[in-house]
């Protein structure tokens, strides 16, 4: 009895050093390995022994990462308040680094991750945030992938997903499209015109060479209007013509009255004094 005893205790005991001491590790697992606290080397996949007791082992996961940053409150650099969400890919490309370097990648890349979004859209306005964000993912992966790097981590991609706006800030937004739709419009039609006006200048400069042209052209504005069926013709006439016309038909305007000082003439009928004048 006390043999039998003896030896479950026995069994017992290898299965649980084999326990211990077998680790089966999937394809994108690696295990870091340490002895008696060392660091002492980096394992996997596959069928792997361990000393028990002796040496422990951190299982890292390889595959990429994805990351939600939560949003983030943001002021760009025209003073606008936005809140900004993104998403990023990383990924543990050196196991031993990832483990050895910081306590916890995972936290350390979520909040390193959220401090560069708020740093980096910080230095834009909000016109570049929801039309250059191309280049602000580039910018932010650049960061991360630099701070990252010492850590063992490799960020892949960098997304902006969402770009929240308050809705006063969306009414001033369409506003000043608006008013911008408005210019173009008024630059364009001034454009146009200076056009027209620069065409005209080289058509009359060339009729001006040829007398014979401008009369040729007002007949042909003359056919141009009858043939609109229309019962009121208007012929143009030089204007120079037209100031002779009036000139010439101006009366003459009669002289202007005599300045003289003589007294005037006492009337006819006026009664004589005895002095031989007649009295007023």
């Amino acid at each position: 009895m006390y043999n039998f005893i003896t030896y479950g205790l026995l069994i017992l005991l290898v299965l649980f050093i084999l326990a211990s001491a077998i680790r089966i590790l999937r394809e994108y697992e690696r295990a870091v390995v340490f002895t008696l606290g060392r660091f002492s080397g980096v394992r996997g996949p596959g069928l792997i022994l361990l000393i028990p007791i002796i040496q422990q082992m951190v299982r890292v996961d390889l595959r990429v990462v994805v990351l939600d940053v939560p949003s983030q409150d943001v002021i760009s650099r025209d003073n606008v308040s936005v809140k900004v969400n993104a998403v990023v890919y990383f990924r543990v490309v050196d196991a031993d680094r990832a483990i050895i370097q910081v306590e916890n990648f995972m936290m350390a890349t979520s909040q390193l991750a959220q401090t560069t979004l708020r740093s980096v859209l910080g230095k834009h306005e909000l016109d570049e945030m929801l039309a250059e964000r191309d280049k602000l993912n580039r910018d932010i992966q650049e960061i991360l992938d630099s701070q990252t790097y010492a850590w063992g981590i490799k960020v892949t991609n960098v997304e902006i997903k969402r770009v929240d706006i308050d809705e006063s800030m969306v009414r001033a937004i369409a506003r000043q499209a608006e008013a911008e739709r408005g210019r173009r419009a008024r630059i364009i039609s001034a454009e146009a015109e200076e056009q027209a006006a620069r065409k005209l200048v080289d058509a009359a400069t060339m009729l001006a060479a040829v007398p014979e042209a401008m009369q040729l052209r007002y007949l042909s504005t003359l056919q141009d209007i009858a043939s609109e069926k229309s019962s009121t013709i208007v012929f143009p006439l030089p204007i120079n013509m037209l100031q002779a016309l009036a000139g010439g038909g101006q009366a003459s305007a009669p002289p202007p009255p005599s300045s003289s000082s003589s007294s005037p003439s006492p009337p006819a009928d006026a009664p004589e004094r005895g002095d031989g004048r007649r009295s007023l």
